[in-house]
């Protein structure tokens, strides 16, 4: 049966256009090396395929009977992913296609890339399927809520192996473009049927790829060519702006570039965009202003949790012009009274999350107001979800959530399972240690809400969960939703010369 199921996967990669007829036997040839074999029967196969993900199990499955891998899902991914690379076309050629789609038009190059990232199982869209989903109505409009589980966690077997693993700085890290076709290991995701595409931002080479767990739709990350710490002054507006023209139906925006808001990965400078209209994108205007010296540019205080200055124009030299201006402003900011300190013994508190947009004929960017500063209290940040909301959500808030999509760790699946069952069958939430954290939450929920069935239970949880994450995201905004946080808010406005409409 192994013949069989390398011909199917190679003529997968005939039908996906991903190599063509005259690459059969040479794809074919790489394949069986992996078995160890040197001949191959060229069986007859059914002209429907089985799913690419049942080809890959099989051809996994005979790896494992082998010995040539150990049967954990982490060796196995290594595994299907080698197997994948063997019919996935050089960069190049890659880059070619990508070159021809563009002249067509943006999206036409961008659809090309993403199908193809699917069709190399590079975006694992069996696992993608599995995630939760879900919105929840709020004041500030209808927000997103996931619950991750497409990427996989490490299982036994590839946590003793990877002590074993000797250390190296290549790739740096996950961003790095090193990382086009590398085989991987324990600590580091295979990715043979990884191919990126290079972009020049500000005259300087970054690359464009999508996310392997694709958060929204056509979820892209955008990465340095090299190697360097996030960082947000002038030049990365210039550069969001850059790819916003390149790919004008794509959002682009960065995470902030300190400690605890700056989302996961600070050591490699990139953004996050896609093709997608988040909540925060869709949120009203509570007021607009102008500031003086910039009369082309017109500024909105977005009806939103957190605290977002919305900058619009057909000049995107006027709206980066301002953007610096407010961010120079905001660096060096000091607030005592709404506790905003732009430093103290502990480093530098201040800084943006920018999102950049073209609508209507204009160009749009987003600055959202961040601060760092930790107190006794909330020693992992006062503009942080706190402790009380961390049995849902204790990570930092970074671009994707300050946009309005909560990605939400993978335990809560199991957990809203327990819970349901629980308080179904009001059984004592305190006594399960993998519930017992929710157990005040749920106390709460009881107290207004005297509708609960085994029907909608879940929906209950869902709807709850949602308002969890709300309060998450007012946690963060550096200006409460109040009287006295916009008086606040104003005071900051008056440094960049504001002026009320």
């Amino acid at each position: 049966m192994l013949d069989t199921y390398i011909k199917q996967l190679v003529t997968y990669g005939i039908r996906k256009d991903l190599i063509k007829e005259a690459d059969k036997y040479y794809c074919i040839n790489t394949i069986i090396s992996l078995y160890n074999r040197d001949y191959f029967s060229n069986p007859d196969i059914d002209n429907d395929l089985p799913s690419l993900n049942e080809i890959l199990k099989s051809l996994t499955d005979i790896a494992v009977e082998k010995n040539l891998i150990p049967d954990s899902i982490t060796y196995r991914d290594l595994f299907d992913t080698k197997l994948m690379g063997c019919i996935t076309p050089m960069p190049s050629q890659v880059q070619e296609n990508f070159k021809k789609h563009y002249e067509i038009s943006p999206k036409a190059a961008t659809d090309f890339y993403y199908n193809f990232s699917c069709n190399t199982n590079y975006i694992r869209l069996d696992r993608i399927a599995k995630d939760l989903k879900w919105k929840v109505n709020s004041d500030y409009g209808e927000l997103d809520i996931t619950i991750n589980l497409s990427k996989p966690e490490k299982d036994p077997k590839a946590i003793a192996a990877a002590k074993n693993v000797k250390s190296s700085d290549y790739p740096k890290c996950f961003l790095c473009k090193e990382n086009e076709g590398y085989a991987g290991h324990v600590n580091h995701p295979a990715r043979e049927n990884h191919r990126i595409i290079p972009l020049t931002l500000n005259g300087t080479p970054w690359y464009l790829q999508y996310s392997p767990y694709v958060y929204y739709n056509e979820h892209c990350i955008v990465f340095n060519g090299e190697h360097v710490p996030m960082k947000i002054d002038k030049s990365t507006f210039v550069k969001l702006f850059d790819f916003v023209k390149m790919f004008p139906h794509y959002f682009i925006g960065s995470n902030a570039d300190l400690p605890i808001v700056g989302g996961s990965i600070l050591s490699h400078d990139h953004f996050q965009g896609g093709n997608y209209t988040f909540a925060m994108a869709k949120a009203s205007s509570l007021y607009s202003f102008n500031v003086e010296g910039y009369p082309n540019v017109s500024c909105d205080i977005l009806k939103w949790p957190l605290s977002v200055i919305r900058l619009t124009s057909d000049s995107t030299e006027d709206i980066i012009d301002l953007a610096e201006h407010i961010l120079n402003k905001w660096r060096s900011y000091t607030d005592s009274d709404a506790y905003i300190f732009a430093k103290t013994d502990n480093g530098l508190h201040n800084t943006i999350t920018p999102i950049a947009r073209f609508r209507d004929g204009k160009y749009e960017l987003d600055l959202t107001l961040r601060n760092n500063i930790t107190t006794k209290e909330h020693p992992l940040g006062l503009y942080h979800p706190h402790e009380e909301l961390h049995h849902i959500k204790k990570e930092n808030i970074g671009l994707i959530e300050v946009m309005g999509l909560a990605v939400l760790p993978s335990r809560l699946k199991e957990e809203m399972n327990l819970l349901a069952n629980y308080i179904i069958n009001e059984k004592d939430i305190s006594s399960n240690s993998h519930i017992a954290k929710h157990e005040k939450w749920v106390k709460d929920i009881l107290t207004h809400r005297n509708d609960i069935t085994c029907d909608n239970i879940f929906s209950v949880l869902q709807d709850e969960i949602g308002k969890v994450f709300i309060k998450v995201l007012e946690d963060a905004g550096v200006y409460k939703c109040t009287t006295e946080g916009r008086e606040a808010f104003e005071r900051f406005l008056n440094t960049v010369d504001f002026h009320k409409e």
